[in-house]
């Protein structure tokens, strides 16, 4: 994306090592050293945590009653229950929003509760609660609104609630700043609240509604929760943490492992129909966290995006396989739309960051088109943060008003840059890395001056860079199909527990480069820099560098380079030429300086990289 000259490079940033305590750990825990590495990075610094990290199970899950305000919330919802009184679920239209909803309906329903739920159109009502809904709900016989994962900002709404003599509960993980208020509501369950001691501060909205249905279920049969009833209920827990890219660490990663384990047994007729639409079958291969972030979110995603939310409830839901293929056929189909809609929408960013210089070279980029769906434009941010390393905001513009969403890199606070136009806005919010906005579209010149000038203050000495970040150093000859077992058990990988990129130094190419479709390459490479392997032998290892193809050509490769390579290990399932690989993050000539080869093979030491 933008000019050869704009491409941005990528700097490799090697984690900090500890080696004596690494060695310490392996030893006491009894693992290879590079998973004592790996550990410590994640914050494991004992035989105790290593084993628990590695081992997740149900004993982990932390009290629920440990939340502030869990104790109050349980007693309103038992009154409710009890009485059959109606309760409204106001819930969010991405997927921990919808998931949530499940969640707290399917439990209150398995007790005998009533249950109404609402989830915002994102085009007609957008994000948060809306005072006309809790005036219908009231009219309608409701008294108690429970929020899951929005509400925490909703002062206006909290109050419209008690005049209307709503009781309110709300459930919402969103940050809040030392010294923020909070609503007036009859309970507010947020680990991130002033006072509350729940040691699992990351929860995504999903999981705080299933810490309420745990408090719930526990409170009426704590043996048949356990057992039965808990691990079903992670399911959906486990879409909402992984696709809400919380961190894996914790109670999280007790709920994403937990989940992942049950949905490689699904049950109900939603999970089933969504599968099939997915072309996952969880017989014939696990699923793992890239299946739920990739194939499974975008889906259940895409209801909210392109149309309406409260579909995907009634996908997980119902009991009819008819109605739920129905369902899920027409989440496939807006998926489809989705992609569709956004592939012409970067297509044109594409186009006019090739043509237009001066935009290319601007170091916060902000990008408007008429009519581009608002249900996409953070995607869309995201995708060009991704191709140029800079900060980007996209704009959708329609009948005259402007909606536009941010997406920011490490070390620029894009809610500080947009809160310098906090006048220009009808509404904003957002937090350092992400941002949204509404606007008369009239002010959008005003808007892309006041951030140019901003971006030239702040991102002065700065150029587009990406970051590879490095876990551990790792030689071709220790990777082992015992050691890839051990990395096996890092999964589910994701934010906060990243799968592992190690680099090997001095590693000699000993073929050509092979390229495939014209911008893939395949390497044959020396598991050890001293050894005289040949291609195909026990003593190379295969390398696929996809979309790398290029990069070969830049660097010159040949039989016989010496590079140093940055790199994932992939277990190739193809039963004719499957076994361990390496899949390249990157790769550069090594420093002659450092290169440390006893090489006796003549042809070998004859084939070495040109230095043009």
């Amino acid at each position: 994306m933008g000019s050869p000259h704009s491409a941005p490079r990528q700097r490799w940033v090697m984690a900090a090592q500890y080696p004596e305590a690494a060695a310490a750990l392996a030893r006491e825990a009894r693992l290879p050293t590079v998973m004592a590495e790996l550990l410590l990075a994640r914050g494991v610094s004992s035989a105790v945590e290593a084993y628990a990290f590695l081992n997740p199970e149900l004993a982990h899950l932390h009290d629920p009653f440990q939340m502030l305000g869990m104790s109050a919330a349980v007693e309103r919802v038992e009154r409710a229950i009890a009485t059959r009184e109606p309760v409204l679920l106001y819930g969010d239209y991405d997927v921990d929003g919808t998931t949530a909803v499940v969640l707290l309906k399917t439990a209150i329903e398995l007790l005998g509760g009533v249950v109404r739920f609402h989830v915002p159109h994102r085009l007609r009502e957008g994000y948060g609660m809306q005072s006309r809904v809790l005036e219908e709900a009231h009219a309608d016989g409701v008294r108690l609104v429970i929020t899951v994962d929005t509400g925490v900002r909703a002062f206006a709404e909290a109050e419209k609630a008690r005049r209307l003599g709503l009781d309110l509960i709300i459930t919402d993980h969103h940050l809040l700043e030392p010294g923020d208020a909070v609503p007036l509501a009859l309970a507010i369950l947020n680990p991130n609240q002033p006072g509350c001691a729940y040691p699992e501060k990351s929860l995504c909205g999903a999981a705080i509604a299933l810490k309420l249905a745990q408090a719930l279920l526990e409170r009426r049969n704590p043996v048949r929760t356990r057992e039965k009833l808990l691990p079903s209920f992670l399911k959906m827990a486990a879409i909402a943490t992984i696709a809400d890219a919380v961190p894996l660490r914790g109670e999280n990663r007790t709920i994403a492992a937990l989940g992942l384990r049950e949905l490689r047994r699904p049950v109900g007729a939603g999970l089933r129909a969504l599968f099939a639409a997915a072309a996952l079958d969880p017989a014939a291969k696990e699923i793992t966290g890239f299946d739920v972030a990739f194939r499974l979110a975008p889906r259940i995603n895409a209801a909210g995006r392109m149309e309406v939310a409260s579909e995907v409830i009634e996908l997980f839901s119902t009991r009819e396989p008819a109605r739920a293929a129905e369902l899920a056929a027409k989440l496939e189909r807006l998926n489809r739309e989705r992609r569709d809609v956004e592939a012409a929408a970067l297509s044109a960013i594409e186009a006019r960051l090739a043509s237009d210089g001066e935009l290319a070279a601007d170091r916060l980029l902000v990008l408007d088109g008429a009519g581009w769906h608002r249900g996409v434009i953070g995607i869309l941010a995201s995708r060009v943060v991704e191709r140029t390393a800079k900060p980007a905001i996209v704009v959708g513009v329609e009948n005259g008003l402007a909606h536009g969403s941010g997406r920011s890199v490490d070390g620029f606070a894009l809610l500080a840059a947009i809160e310098g136009c906090a006048d220009l806005f009808t509404r904003f919010g957002g937090h350092a890395f992400a941002v949204g906005f509404a606007m008369p579209a009239a002010a959008l010149p005003e808007l892309k001056r006041r951030l140019r000038l901003y971006a030239e203050k702040h991102l002065a000495a700065r150029q587009p860079e990406r970051i590879l970040r490095i876990h551990a150093e790792l030689a071709l000859d220790r990777i082992t199909p015992v050691l890839a077992g051990w990395l096996r058990k890092l999964e589910p990988l994701g934010h906060g527990n990243p799968e592992p990129v190690f680099v090997g130094r001095q590693v000699r190419l000993l073929a050509p480069p092979r390229i495939m479709k014209d911008c893939h390459v395949r390497l044959e490479l020396a598991r050890s820099p001293q050894s005289l392997a040949v291609a195909g032998s026990s003593a190379s290892i295969g390398a696929v560098g996809w979309g790398l193809a290029g990069r070969a050509a830049e660097l010159a490769l040949q039989a016989g380079s010496i590079v140093d390579l940055a790199y994932r290990i992939r277990e190739n399932p193809n039963p004719d030429f499957g076994g361990l690989e390496v899949e390249i993050a990157d790769l550069q000539i090594a420093d002659p300086a450092t290169t440390n080869l006893k090489i006796s093979d003549p042809e070998a030491a004859n084939a070495a990289p040109s230095t043009s």
